[in-house]
């Protein structure tokens, strides 16, 4: 068993389910924030942070989470610097643009991209409401963010940029996990490419309108 984990196939199968993971929990906090859209009054919003930070989340989904990010990470550099040794040319040397995507040449580069904005966002709001524990209304916190003039145009901004470098590596990311645990067939794999983009477009759809109708209608 540790030497399957620890051959190329282990370890695109670990790095492809903590990526699955990390998707479905994507999806449950856009439904979290897609609160803010729905009562002005913020009190959804709250419920549902307030809900999130009970000690049995807390302290056993959330590091369960990060554990998830950790793991993704680790796998996802690890693979890059195996793929870079077994495969030295450069690919600005070759000639792949009709047999790949953008994305899927890109994926490190992305997932970097997305890893900065992840930090800017815990920032913001995870070390205020769950380190530093000095927030009573998260619903505020999050709408002056993006409210304060100048200010909060510019975060407005980098969070839309963030969501689509979001949904660039999700496109690629969704069908790719999908494939290293099996579902390779070519049916498949065109069925998972297009659930892949319809999911990042879903997803990076909604944390750039969130942004956005908070700025110009809040």
């Amino acid at each position: 068993m540790s030497s399957f984990l620890s051959s190329s196939i282990g370890k695109k199968l670990i790095m492809s389910l903590s990526g699955l993971f990390l998707v479905l929990f994507l999806l449950v906090h856009l439904i979290l924030n897609s609160f803010l859209m729905f009562d002005s009054t913020g009190e959804l919003f709250n419920a549902g942070a307030h809900f999130m930070a009970m000690p049995v989340i807390r302290f056993g989904l959330q590091p369960v989470l990060f554990g998830g990010f950790i793991v993704h990470i680790i796998y996802a550099i690890i693979l890059t610097l195996q793929n870079q040794k077994a495969r030295p040319q450069k690919y600005a040397s070759q000639n792949l643009g009709n047999s790949s995507t953008w994305s899927s040449r890109n994926m490190f580069v992305l997932g970097g991209l997305v890893l900065v904005f992840i930090a800017m966002h815990l920032m913001h709001f995870f070390v205020p409401i769950q380190i530093q524990g000095n927030v009573h209304d998260d619903y505020q916190l999050v709408k002056n963010l993006f409210t304060n003039g100048s200010t909060g145009l510019v975060y407005t901004g980098l969070y839309v940029v963030g969501a689509i470098l979001l949904g660039l590596h999700l496109a690629h990311g969704f069908w790719s996990a999908f494939q290293s645990i099996g579902m390779s067939n070519i049916i498949w794999r065109a069925r998972l490419e297009k659930a892949g983009y319809i999911y990042a477009i879903i997803i990076s759809g909604g944390f750039i309108i969130i942004p956005l109708y908070l700025h110009f209608f809040a």
